[in-house]
């Protein structure tokens, strides 16, 4: 039966009907991109091309896998037959054939991180390079990341300035000569090898430009640049190149990703055909116009609109709350309110946010008010390494006999073996002693070097301190402490990785669990602590995980949809996050990654932020983020934006919903959410600001707008708590204040 194209829309048809020459296709969020790849492989095919011909890369197997059987569908055609997966898995696929021509053997080792951080090790031991200053796994993410952008150890050495870049420089051409030595190949030689073998050995290229005359690929501007580099010297000889993406989804720059590849297609492929698909089929038009709004502000972009023939849909709900508590509990109130309403399942809703760490309190919420949830591209808050890590030196503080725990510490410390904590457990168990106890024993067990004694000792003496300290200092102060002795956080600073980091997050966030469990609880102990986190750690996964609502960071967002969607923590320094603040690269993609998080919604979308958020263990006042305000007066006129402001009532803050049987109203964008309050008492004779009181407006010249909360001190120490309307709430010293009173 011939391929029936009357599915596509005029713009599908045209990007799967155009066979020969360069074709760039983008393809807006919802707008059918995997339906035209496997159409125009099925098309191709039903052309007279050879399934042999074809080449289509992917950046999941699960993608590849999807269009193979979508394809074995449409077409009469074994799929196997076609060189269909991702960049690595095909070019591994590649090197086994030729790997003899650059020097390795067909059966050579791949490495994942682990083996070659041991190799990393090894070449700093023998190197006299301290792994405590120095982090392999820093030194392993660098060495990947010059890898990615097709930096050789010769180039690199030219470059290498700082005294970290010259430690990489003596390290990474000894890591490529052990790696060959070993006839091994990292996960990122899987990418710059081809490249090498098609440079010395032009012969190779010409076999495989021949071979693979037309070549497909998905995702385009996730590229890197040594994928990009293949996919030119693969395409260099036919030019029957077709590549499907959207620059508006580039959010991978963090790992090696190079948005201006797609930018680029045109001038690199001269006679390209570019195909633009803007009818989206997910979302409704007011999700489409939001994100249309938060995109606009993007410089470096291809300019594209997205429609839909859905209808316009309910509004976008964008919801202040007080703190980030407030934020969860009102985020299951929603979810629990959408069910009775729309008559959904727990599985049609996602709760996207920007760091793991923002998972805690929404799991606590969510378990609290019997909501299951699932997280994907992570795992639960307290199950977290570096969490659990943590939590058995605090565990074994309070129960000396668990050893379980106390394996986990001996496991962690540094210059502890494998045969130790072996020869500790035969000695416990021969005594029937716990393991705490047995290190007691060491000198007449014989056994142990002193070194050995001595770093056994240490964790028995760390124990004993803070079961001492624990009933003299707070909460707060006990796992400060206990982390600080770790030496946790110094080392994952010294790693200095995108993961690295992400566990810094968790760790700071553990710490503010920490200090808002104290804040709240009047017997706040350590052993109450660890009972509350052994139900949350403990609870069974729900079973049915289609009847869950999935948790998840805006990046594993990419590629799914929901029909509702929370974004949570629009907040300066949370989203964007602090660090993208340093140039206006980063700043695009921290907006298209906001792009990515709205569009992930088909039905209704809600944006939350929190003007109190525990942060580092401490409660900080926090800014809405600067995505809302770029695009507040515009989505106001478009009238597909519903604000659910805070208001602070009589001088104390209350989180009040605008709700209505009938649609609720518009409210203006000036955050005219206080209640004016007038006095009549008299001020008293040393008062020297009398009319700044409770209740009143003013506008200051550095913050803005704001209302006087409460007031304190007399004369000219008196100081005032203002809520200002764009940074929130701030202590003033009055004489100093540069403020006016707004009149009533």
């Amino acid at each position: 039966m011939p391929l029936d194209l009357s599915v596509l829309n005029p713009e599908q048809k045209t990007a799967v009907e155009q066979i020969d020459g360069p074709c760039m296709i983008i393809a807006g969020a919802g707008s059918g991109k995997t339906r035209v790849l496997t159409y125009k492989v099925a098309h191709l095919v039903e052309s007279g091309v050879s399934p042999y011909n074809i080449l289509a890369l992917t950046f999941t197997n699960k993608a590849a896998n999807e269009m193979k059987e979508r394809v074995a569908a449409l077409v009469s055609v074994d799929p196997d037959k076609i060189w269909m997966g991702t960049f690595h898995s095909i070019f591994a696929r590649l090197l086994r054939m030729e790997a003899e021509r650059i020097g390795f053997t067909r059966n050579f080792t791949i490495y994942d991180t682990d083996d070659s951080i041991n190799v990393i090790k090894q070449i700093m031991s023998d190197s006299g390079i301290s792994t405590e200053k120095t982090n392999p796994r820093g030194v392993q993410s660098n060495i990947s990341y010059l890898k990615n952008k097709l930096i050789y150890p010769d180039e690199f050495s030219v470059t290498a300035k700082t005294f970290y870049e010259q430690i990489i420089e003596k390290i990474y051409p000894e890591y490529q000569r052990i790696l060959h030595k070993n006839n091994a190949m990292d996960f990122d030689d899987l990418l710059m090898k081809p490249i090498e073998l098609f440079e010395k050995h032009p012969d190779v290229l010409e076999k495989y430009q021949d071979r693979f005359k037309f070549l497909l690929i998905d995702e385009y501007q996730d590229t890197n640049k040594a994928q990009y580099i293949i996919s030119k010297m693969l395409a260099g000889k036919y030019k029957n190149i077709s590549v499907v993406g959207d620059d508006a989804q580039s959010i991978y720059k963090w790992r090696g990703a190079e948005i201006q590849n797609i930018f680029d297609f045109e001038s690199d492929f001269s006679d390209s055909a570019v195909v633009k698909l803007e009818q989206n089929y997910r979302s409704t038009q007011n999700i489409l116009t939001f994100a249309g709004c938060v995109i606009k502000k993007n410089t470096k972009q291809i300019e594209k609109n997205l429609w839909t023939d859905n209808n316009g849909g309910e509004e976008i709900h964008i919801l202040e709350t007080m703190t980030d508590k407030d934020e969860a509990a009102r985020i299951t109130k929603y979810i629990s309110q959408e069910i009775h309403k729309r008559k959904l399942n727990f599985g049609d809703f996602a709760v996207l946010y920007r760091t793991n760490a923002q998972s805690r309190i929404l799991e606590e919420s969510f378990r609290q008010n019997g909501i299951p949830y699932i997280i994907v591209g992570g795992i639960r808050f307290y199950q977290r390494k570096e969490i659990k890590d943590i939590l058995c030196h605090l565990k074994i503080i309070v129960n000396q006999k668990d050893d379980e725990a106390m394996q986990r510490v001996l496991n962690l410390k540094t210059g502890v073996g494998k045969t130790t904590v072996e020869k500790l457990s035969v000695l416990a168990a021969e005594k029937n002693i716990q393991l705490s106890e047995a290190i007691k024993l060491l000198d007449e067990a014989g056994g142990f070097s002193s070194r050995t004694k001595n770093l056994l000792l240490e964790i028995l003496n760390f124990i004993n301190k803070y079961s001492y300290l624990k009933d003299d200092i707070s909460l707060s102060e006990v796992v400060r402490g206990v982390i600080d002795e770790m030496g946790i956080l110094k080392e994952l600073r010294l790693e200095n990785t995108a993961e690295s980091d992400e566990r810094v997050n968790n760790i700071n966030e553990l710490i503010s669990a920490v200090a808002e469990y104290e804040d709240g609880t009047e017997d706040a102990s350590l052993e109450n602590f660890l009972q509350q986190v052994s139900l949350v750690a403990d609870i069974d996964e729900v079973d049915n995980k289609k009847n869950a609502v999935t948790l998840m960071t805006i990046h594993s967002s990419k590629g799914l949809e929901y029909p509702v969607v929370f974004i949570t923590g629009l907040e300066e320094g949370l989203f964007p996050v602090s660090g993208a603040i340093n140039t206006e690269d980063d700043m695009e993609e921290e907006r298209r990654l906001f792009y990515v998080a709205v569009t992930r919604a088909k039905e209704k979308l809600y944006i939350s932020y929190a003007n109190q958020r525990y942060r580092f263990g401490i409660q900080q006042y926090q800014m809405k983020s600067r995505f809302l305000k770029e695009i507040d007066s515009e989505v106001d006129e478009k009238n597909i934006v519903f604000y659910e402001r805070l208001r602070i009532n009589r001088g104390r803050a209350q989180n009040r919903m605008e709700e209505s049987e009938s649609k609720p109203k518009k409210i203006a964008l000036d955050y005219n959410y206080y209640e004016k309050r007038k006095s009549t008492a008299e001020s008293p004779a040393e008062d020297k600001f009398p009319d700044v009181r409770k209740g009143v407006n003013i506008y200051h010249d550095t913050f803005g707008k704001g209302t006087v909360i409460s007031v304190s001190g007399k004369g000219l120490d008196k100081k005032a708590d203002i809520y200002f309307d764009d940074i929130g709430l701030k202590k003033i010293i009055l004489k100093y204040a540069k403020m006016r009173v707004e009149c009533e």
